[in-house]
């Protein structure tokens, strides 16, 4: 038994032995017994092997970094990266420089880093000297996108791989800057700006049209100023690309006639104004309502030979439209299309917003047949103000309706389209439904907005539901939508109507907090709920404070006080009231007259309360029930003379 163990162990341990490069065979059990009992030392080698040193790795030179690019042996050159030098680099990259796909695949490679960021900046030179600046910008905009250093730096390296490479053309700056201005990143773009002009190298005109764009684009209209004087100081001709956005930078500015002005500036320079320029600013025009400024500089394109276009006539019609002109808009589109121009979706929008405006939907939708009759689909825009229009006229199944048809034709609805759907079934009551909507604007990815919870605050003031109205507002703060008076307003109203008169203060108070300026509609809905509780006093202070804040009181304000000291029976500070207004230019509105008749007829003074009705009648106020009802309830009769406009 011994001897077959010993045979099955020999068996499987039957191996070489090594040790110091010497093997031992296992020859028998036998030897395998006593070598576990008396291990025999090995006899010391008298010449020790030596450790085999790792192979080579064979010496990288542009040829062959060049053809494992070629290959795409991307494995290889992740391992030798530590090995590249900006010499090896930028020598495989100027060989590679017909091959734009190849240089940002290598390029894709090396991890951006701080370490290889010349590797990076040296690919971006290299790319820049192709005709087409596209990918040279591409990787430009990855390298300054990533902060792994300064800009600052970014600039020296670019400037160093430009000396390194022998190149002397600067267009690697103006791609550093056109980087910025894509990514909206104008200070920094400015900041590269001045790094071009401390090293005596000027930007392209067309870099700095992209600068000057960018700023009229943010609404930076200053910062766009000191770089057109930097422009003029440092002589970098203007194109009439250059002209045209100053143009609009002044429209922005509400600066017409110095808009105006400087079009005889581009011509005196030897510039021509262009069709560009004129629509600059008649839309400026337009947009401060006055079509009769625009309609003088239409004429006068026209007479200088400039042939207005689509953009023009648009304009000319969306102008009119707000200004509720839209016969006349309408009479302009049939000249447009007799110049053989296209009206766009936004021209008709305008003109079917402008007949919603109006109340004739009938209009607007013949617009809306007629855009898909010339082939041109109305978009989520059209739906928009069509939606609106309906809710406006109560016509919710409707409205539902156009909204299952939109959809029907692959458009989503869009954030405006839900806060007026919000807004039209909030108005109407429906808080369920309201509610419901918002909801699925969250499940579709859209965030609500200031007005979407504006409206929701609304309904749930309106349906006296005052604690969830706090609630929401407090979830609304708590999201990162900030506030805005009308969202105050609506809460406010809220609760002077629920009698929270207390609450209504202290959140009069947080706007202050917020730095929220109250306007006219804060204090006149303050003061109604200090009138309704009879606190005429209270609401007289708050007047007084609007005026101390600049905050100019309407009919509203000046009504609210009559009232409220009429229905109190204090009539001689209701007429004070009464006067205080009229010396300031307002006229008595039919509020005014019903709130001091109410108030005569109360304290038996029906003679004053008859003269004050012929004084209404004869400014062209014609009375209501609420008028009669004061003067049967408190004098029995009413005058002979308005017998036939008995109700």
């Amino acid at each position: 038994m011994k001897s077959s163990k010993s045979f099955n162990l020999r068996t499987l341990k039957h191996r070489r032995l090594t040790t110091q490069g010497q093997s031992y065979p296992l020859s028998s059990s036998l030897s395998l017994s006593k070598a576990s009992q008396t291990p025999p030392s090995p006899p010391p080698p008298s010449n020790p092997p030596k450790t085999p040193n790792p192979p080579k790795t064979p010496p990288i030179s542009p040829r062959s970094l060049q053809n494992s690019i070629q290959s795409s042996h991307w494995h290889f050159i992740k391992q030798v990266q530590p090995n590249l030098t900006p010499a090896l680099v930028s020598t495989t990259l100027f060989n590679l420089g017909s091959n734009p796909d190849l240089i940002l695949k290598f390029i894709d490679q090396l991890q951006l880093n701080h370490s290889n960021i010349q590797y990076h900046c040296i690919a971006v030179v290299v790319l820049a000297r192709l005709p087409s600046p596209k990918q040279a910008l591409q990787l430009m905009k990855r390298v300054v996108n990533s902060r792994v250093v300064s800009n600052k730096e970014v600039f020296d390296e670019l400037s160093s791989a430009r000396e390194q490479l022998d190149i002397s053309s600067s267009i690697v700056f103006d791609l550093l800057l056109r980087a910025f201005c894509e990514l909206k990143r104008g200070d920094e773009a400015f900041e590269c700006f001045y790094m071009m002009k401390d090293k005596g190298v000027l930007p392209k005109i067309e870099t700095c049209n992209d600068m000057l764009s960018l700023f009229l684009r943010l609404n930076r209209m200053e910062t766009a100023w000191v770089l057109y004087a930097e422009m003029f100081r440092l002589r970098i001709n203007s194109t009439i690309y250059t002209f045209n956005i100053m143009v609009n930078v002044l429209c922005k500015e509400g600066k017409l006639k110095k808009a105006k002005e400087f079009m005889g500036y581009m011509e005196n320079l030897g510039f021509k104004p262009n069709v560009v320029t004129y629509n600059t600013i008649i839309h400026g025009y337009c947009g401060k309502g006055n079509l009769e400024g625009a309609h003088c500089l239409f004429e006068a394109m026209k007479a200088k030979g400039i042939k207005p276009d689509a953009y023009t006539f648009g304009s000319l019609i969306s102008g009119m439209c707000k200004e509720g002109r839209v016969e006349e808009a309408s009479v302009l589109i049939q000249k447009m299309e007799e110049n053989g121009l296209i009206p766009v979706a936004v021209t008709f929008n305008a003109l079917i917003d402008g007949f919603c405006n109006k109340g004739d939907l009938e209009r607007a939708f013949m617009y809306r047949d007629e855009m898909v009759r010339k082939g041109i689909m109305p978009n989520v825009s059209t739906y928009n103000v069509l939606i609106h229009a309906l809710f406006m006229e109560a016509r919710l199944a409707e409205a539902d309706g156009m909204v299952k048809e939109m959809e029907g034709k692959g458009m989503a609805p869009d954030d405006i389209t839900y806060n007026i759907l919000i807004n039209g079934y909030c108005r109407s009551g429906n808080a369920k439904k309201a509610f419901k909507l918002h909801d699925e604007m969250l499940s579709k990815g859209i965030q609500p907005t200031r007005v979407t919870y504006t409206s929701l605050i609304y309904v749930l003031s309106k349906r006296k539901r005052m604690k969830e109205a706090d609630d929401l507002f407090v979830k609304i703060m708590g999201s990162g939508v900030s506030p805005d008076v009308i969202m105050f307003n609506a809460l406010i109203d809220g609760h002077c109507a629920n009698e929270n008169l207390d609450r209504a203060l202290f959140l009069l108070k947080e706007m202050d907090t917020m730095k929220i300026p109250p306007d006219e509609v804060t204090y006149n809905t303050i003061m109604q709920g200090h009138c309704r509780k009879g606190k005429v006093e209270e609401a007289r202070e708050i007047l007084d404070e609007m005026k101390r804040r600049g905050i100019k009181p309407d009919h509203i304000s000046y009504n609210t006080l009559i009232s409220g000291y009429s229905k109190r029976g204090d009539m001689k500070d209701a007429f004070t009231v009464r006067d205080e207004m009229l010396s300031i230019g307002f006229n008595p509105t039919l509020l005014t007259y019903n709130a001091l008749i109410q108030g005569l007829c109360k304290n038996q003074e029906g003679d004053h309360a008859e003269e004050l009705l012929k004084e209404m009648v004869s400014k062209g106020i014609t009375p209501d029930d609420s008028t009669y009802l004061s003067l049967i309830e408190g004098i029995g009769k009413v005058d002979n003379f308005l017998e036939g406009n008995d109700p």
